[in-house]
Order: C-alpha cells, then structure tokens, then sequence
C-alpha cells in the first residue's frame, strides 16, 4: 500500500456521492455492480506509458493513480477509483493488441507458459491517492496456430490485457492459476476493503452493512 499526497489537503468527499469508477471497462463494472458499490463511471482519457526501467508490476499502479488523479482534479469533492492491468511475460509488458496481428503474436508468446497479470488500484479521496499493485500466476496450456487464428478472428482478444479474456473463451487456454480471477478481469475486489481502510473509510458501509468484522484483511 502507498500513499501519495497530491495536493493541498481538500476536504473529505461527499459520503452521499456515488464513487466515481475513471475506468470504461465493461468488466470493471460489473464487478463493483456484483457487490453492490454504488458508483457512476467517468473514464480517463490518460494513456499511460511505462517509462524507462518502471517494472510491470511499478506501471500498473502508476497508470491506476494517474487515472483517477486526473478525473479526481475534475471532481475535487468525489471518490476516485482507478485501475490499470497489464500482462507480464520475461519482463515485457503486453498491454491490449493493436490489431490481429499482435493479438496473435501475444498469444503465441503465452502458449504453453507462465505469465503474471498484475492490476492496480487507486482511490483518491481528499486530494490524496492511496494505491495497491495485486498479482496473479496464469499458466496455459499449448496453443495450435489454427486455435489462435480462430480466437482471434472472434474479435473477443481486441480489448484485452495480453489478447485474452479469462471470463470467456480464453478463460479454455488456462492450465493454471495462483491468484483471484478477479485479478485477471481488471479489478482485486478483494482488496477493496483494505484500499478503503487506509483512508479510514469503511468499505462496507458503501454497501449498505454495519460495521463488521474484517475478515478480508490481508495478513
């Protein structure tokens, strides 16, 4: 977890205001609308890009903070949520493909291998940004040219971290996993309550419970 001042202390955000989701992936929010967060989705235009000798895991969370930062300096009163997933394999960062060709290129360079996927998140309240970086082992199985060729002619990589989607088809290529699922599709939901936690909000409350025991803490 890290903390990031980012401007002059503002006051606390309207605890009536939905959280502000700076992400238009589909995926992410369907998972906040899963669990019951109440939130409106205003997507940041940033388009990060690793700088020299940032690591994967460094990006991620960088990308997450600078996204919500941004629409948070648009929205002084409200909760930001920000989040940025990328693919890792031998160092290289596979972030969505521009087009079928390095859709099947990527999924080459994963047949039959390990990779990480690593996701971070931010949430900027009272102009400062606390921040997690989450990450999870994918194991696939081998990949025969005319399977890629049909995965990718299905259009379903083209938005995609790494050109695949483990909550759909792609979600056949994997052996293994060591991690949450959630991780994958773009947003540790199981982290939420300690990312909330470190700005002294308590998470489930935004979802309508009483205090409860925190049997999601980390240890």
């Amino acid at each position: 977890m890290t903390r990031h001042q980012v401007a002059a202390r503002r006051p606390p955000a309207d605890s009536a205001s939905p959280l502000i989701l700076a992400s238009g992936s589909p995926r992410r929010r369907e998972l906040l609308t899963m669990i019951g967060v109440p939130f409106e989705v205003l997507p940041s235009s940033i388009e990060e890009r690793p700088q020299e000798d940032e690591s994967p895991a460094d990006f991620a969370v960088r990308a997450a903070r600078e996204k919500a930062l941004d629409i948070s300096d648009r929205h002084p009163g409200r909760r930001v949520l920000g989040a940025d997933t990328v693919v890792e394999i031998d160092q290289a960062i596979l972030g969505k493909p521009a087009g079928p060709e390095e859709a099947r290129a990527m999924l080459r360079s994963l047949a039959g291998r390990e990779h990480l996927v690593h996701t971070g998140v931010a949430l900027v309240d009272a102009g400062e940004a606390r921040d997690i970086v989450d990450t999870a082992r994918v194991s696939f199985f081998d990949l025969e040219e005319d399977l890629i060729a049909w995965y990718v002619d299905g259009g379903e990589p083209m938005d995609k971290a790494g050109a695949y989607a483990i909550q759909g088809i792609g979600g056949l290529f994997v052996a293994e996993m060591r991690g949450s699922p959630q991780t994958v599709i773009g947003l540790p939901i199981h982290r939420l309550p300690e990312l909330f936690e470190a700005h002294g909000l308590d998470f489930w409350k935004l979802l309508g419970a009483e205090r409860v025991t925190r049997s999601t803490r980390r240890r």
